[in-house]
């Protein structure tokens, strides 16, 4: 990014909660999706929507169930995720280690306490998007899941997820700081300098996303699986593979795509636009 990614901590919160109020509706249709909740489109306008594509216009539509907490946990996750990923790599390089071990290093650590920290969450805000669910709200949703499971049920999932969170924030840093490096630098002395920056930026963001999505959809699927039915991470396995063989791998991929690449891009070219401006301010 040409700046000390800790100069700019209020920049990478910032980005992060933009991104997540902007994609709350793709996360909610890809969590519909992924965990396969039936979605019935009462509205005679909505009726005759395709079933494939009624997931998308129910997520656009209200009630938003959670959206103050899915957003908030969101933002912080992120942020702590890539926020921490830049600095600890700065710190690793300083102290001589490999550009490799940098940058996979801190995202892989980061990237595994946050989803540890963050799970209760997670579980009960993709449960509560559940269209056939009477639970209205995120504390509802945390005491039906501890009422029927206990504590150790806010949890479930956590193997499944940090499966999932760690390739999809690795492959994505991984991806970004290799094109950080390979793409033509901008010329500072150059008239469009700000726009090449910003194209440079949505290049790079664009990239470092689809890497992220495409990794890791069937670690979604499972994780959704076990939040819906609270079977292990094997039995899930096993019951996605009954019910549909081996295609449950890209059960709501083209929904996952656009839910995942999309706030993963957005964050990383939201940071870098706001980095830009704080420099040129």
């Amino acid at each position: 990014m040409g700046a000390a990614a800790k100069d700019h901590p209020v920049e990478y919160f910032s980005a992060s909660t933009m991104a997540a109020v902007l994609n709350y509706p793709l996360w909610r249709a890809s969590a519909i999706g992924q965990s396969g909740f039936r979605v019935v489109m009462s509205n005679s306008t909505f009726s005759s929507v395709h079933p494939s594509f009624q997931p998308f216009v129910y997520a656009f539509c209200p009630p938003y169930k959670g959206l103050l907490a899915t957003v908030a946990g969101m933002s912080w996750a992120r942020a702590a995720i890539f926020f921490g990923s830049d600095v600890g790599r700065e710190i690793l390089l300083d102290r001589g280690y490999s550009n490799t071990t940098s940058t996979l290093v801190p995202p892989l650590i980061v990237s595994s306490s946050v989803q540890v920290v963050n799970m209760p969450l997670v579980r009960a805000t993709v449960m509560l998007q559940n269209p056939q669910s009477s639970v209205q709200n995120i504390r509802g949703s945390l005491k039906l899941i501890y009422s029927n499971h206990g504590v150790r049920g806010l949890w479930h999932g956590t193997s499944a997820g940090i499966l999932k969170t760690v390739p999809k924030y690795c492959s994505a840093i991984f991806v970004k700081e290799l094109l950080e490096e390979a793409l033509p630098h901008v010329d500072p002395s150059s008239t469009t300098k700000d726009k090449d920056a910003l194209i440079r930026a949505a290049i790079k963001s664009s990239f470092a996303g689809v890497a992220g999505a495409v990794l890791t959809n069937p670690l979604d699927v499972i994780r959704n699986e076990m939040f819906k039915t609270n079977l292990s991470l094997v039995d899930s396995i096993k019951a996605l593979h009954r019910e549909l063989g081996w295609s449950f791998l890209v059960r709501g991929m083209s929904k996952n795509l656009i839910a995942v690449s999309i706030p993963v891009a957005t964050t990383i070219f939201f940071t870098d636009a706001l980095i830009q401006y704080s420099k040129n301010t």
